[in-house]
């Protein structure tokens, strides 16, 4: 792992390049992962999904993000030289807070089933990207479980269930290899009571663990001091390596819907609202998001002992070309979303609507 993470989640990428999405910077076109490297970004964070597919092979979208998939996002990064965080959502599409669909192989499971079902999805990823060589250098066992996984069996507060499955995944992981880091993953970075409830529930029960990831988007989870105060709590209070492992913020509110030539019923829009946006310290321009970035990365490199190991930030490539969109009516199916459809991400991206590097790209090169 290397010493501070400069770390991008570029999970939708072949999705977008598929849709004609190009890259750029200064005016020269080029392959994003170079122009990300040439900014000092040192690994990607790439996430896996069981079968982002229905039963006739139509797929869900926002980078359908299974197993070929993830091979070939994770080769190009190796081949660059950089690390390679494999997310395990442990279903067939998007788990946070507000949902963890059990994959629909394991519909009807019981909790033992499930248990056995975590620990063999995982050892069989596993193998397979070693056969392939392109085996991490970190594995994430779930996305976001602030509310637990598969529900209802693994939904807070069925604490028992839940280091079951957790802890399966870990075995699944050391199976195959003792020493790989394994990062466990939490949204909401500043709330600490989440954090030390959550984690001393856990630790009472599950396996051993390297890595406490936490997710910060600042129209969400509060300002940067509780961020802060957060990591510096379960630091001293755990001991473990912290990574922000989802972090973004706006630079434009710019709309950006001639891009993506959807009708307005299609179009998913801004992830963040003008209520939301009122509670952010830094406005949402280029010079918001420099701002906000170098602010930020001080906090991370600030915890205690060292233990602020750095920070991915989510999906700065998607930028917004008709095609690629967070859903496809075959997957809000499965989430039982009524939708819509659209990129709700583009205005959060290090890229302009157009591809072109942002400024904040230098801040994080710059960072020491």
């Amino acid at each position: 792992m290397k010493d501070f993470i400069k770390g991008m989640d570029i999970s939708t990428l072949l999705e977008v390049e598929k849709c004609g999405g190009k890259f750029f910077d200064h005016g020269k076109e080029g392959d994003v992962l170079d122009i990300l490297k040439s900014y000092g970004v040192n690994a990607v964070r790439l996430r896996l999904w069981n079968d982002p597919y229905t039963a006739d092979g139509r797929p869900y979208g926002a980078g359908t993000n299974d197993l070929p998939t993830t091979i070939a996002l994770a080769k190009r990064a190796l081949d660059k030289g950089m690390d390679f965080l494999l997310d395990f959502h442990y279903s067939d599409f998007w788990t946070d807070p507000g949902k963890q669909f059990i994959p629909k192989a394991w519909k009807g499971y019981s909790v033992e089933q499930l248990e056995q079902a975590m620990y063999d999805f995982t050892k069989i990823v596993l193998e397979k990207l070693r056969s392939e060589g392109v085996f991490p250098t970190m594995v994430q066992v779930g996305n976001e479980l602030s509310n637990g996984m598969l529900w209802p069996y693994g939904q807070v507060p069925e604490y028992d269930n839940l280091a079951k499955f957790v802890s399966a995944g870990i075995r699944g992981v050391r199976s195959v290899d003792k020493e790989i880091p394994i990062m466990i993953h939490l949204d909401n970075g500043g709330n600490n009571e989440l954090y030390r409830r959550w984690f001393d529930e856990y630790i009472k029960r599950g396996e051993d663990f390297q890595v406490i990831g936490l997710s910060y988007y600042p129209f969400w989870h509060g300002s940067l001091k509780s961020l802060q105060d957060n990591m510096h709590d379960i630091a001293l209070r755990y001991g473990k390596e912290l990574i922000v492992a989802e972090v973004s913020m706006g630079y434009t509110m710019e709309d950006y819907a001639e891009y993506e030539k959807l009708s307005p019923s299609e179009r998913k829009g801004y992830a963040t609202r003008q209520a939301l946006i009122e509670k952010i310290e830094y406005p949402m321009t280029k010079q918001g998001q420099c701002d906000f970035m170098e602010d930020f990365l001080n906090r991370v490199k600030s915890v205690p002992n060292g233990l602020g190991k750095g920070f991915y930030y989510w999906e700065p490539a998607w930028i917004p070309v008709p095609g690629s969109g967070w859903a496809t009516p075959e997957s809000l199916e499965y989430i039982q979303d009524k939708g819509p459809c659209g990129n709700e991400w583009a205005n959060q991206a290090l890229f302009d609507y157009d591809g072109h590097a942002l400024p904040a790209l230098e801040v994080i090169r710059d960072f020491k």
